[in-house]
């Protein structure tokens, strides 16, 4: 019986050994990978918990690419995104090999049928820090982007409770449009609405970085063709 109870204890302790040892690659890297002689940024968002990876892929041309499959086993870190090219949808696996250091990620990655790929190396972004305690971005935010050379104006009114995010936008020409989808994760707000623009409907994907009083927002079209920067101040 005793021998029974040290057999079964190993086996127990062999089982949670691998995720014991599993880097935490929570939080933001970023890197470049040569593309027919162009050198593309990539910035890589995780999220880990119990061994399963989640987050998104930003400097593609479907951005932000959501991750699938995502999980880190011991050192390797594996995930498949989807992107556009040309017209056409294609499934990017991803496999990683995190540094002993824990502060680097070599990515080997390409289309599935093997017929593209690419190498790159990701380092961790000081954006990791963690985020302040009991963040909340309820309130309206306002700030200016710009088209085509204008500035326009955008009120932003959000609510966030328990990590969901609900609210307006307005200023679009979809005025007040909807947001949906929202989503406070850690210092990071994002949700997506859809407006009109000359008579046809655009999905714009939404993605803000909170610092105290600030949001910086990223704002995308879903099929990557514009995007553009703008930081928000909260209205008193």
């Amino acid at each position: 019986m005793r021998n029974f109870l040290r057999i079964a204890g190993l086996v127990a302790f062999l089982a949670v050994l691998p995720a014991a040892n599993a880097a935490d690659v929570s939080g933001t890297w970023k890197g470049a990978f040569d593309f027919q002689g162009t050198n593309l940024p990539l910035t890589f968002q995780f999220t880990v918990a119990n061994g399963a990876v989640t987050g998104t892929v930003e400097g593609m041309l479907t951005t932000p690419a959501q991750i699938h499959d995502g999980k880190v086993d011991g050192g390797t870190l594996t995930f498949w995104v989807n992107s556009d090219y040309q017209g056409q949808t294609y499934k990017l696996v991803f496999k990683g090999a995190v540094s002993a250091t824990g502060d680097q990620i070599a990515f080997t990655f390409g289309t599935e049928d093997g017929s593209w790929g690419a190498q790159m190396t990701v380092a961790r972004s000081a954006e990791t820090a963690p985020a302040p305690a009991g963040l909340d971005v309820t309130g309206t935010w306002k700030g200016n982007f710009d088209f085509q050379g204008t500035s326009m104006p955008l009120a932003i009114h959000l609510t966030s409770s328990a990590g969901v995010v609900t609210g307006t936008v307005e200023g679009l020409p979809t005025t007040p449009a909807e947001i949906h989808e929202g989503k406070l994760d850690g210092d990071t707000v994002s949700f997506w609405l859809t407006t009109d623009y000359q008579g046809q409907n655009y999905k714009v994907i939404c993605k803000g970085k909170v610092s105290a009083g600030k949001i910086a927002f990223t704002l995308a079209l879903e099929d990557g063709s514009w995007s553009t920067d703008m930081v928000t101040t909260k209205a008193m």
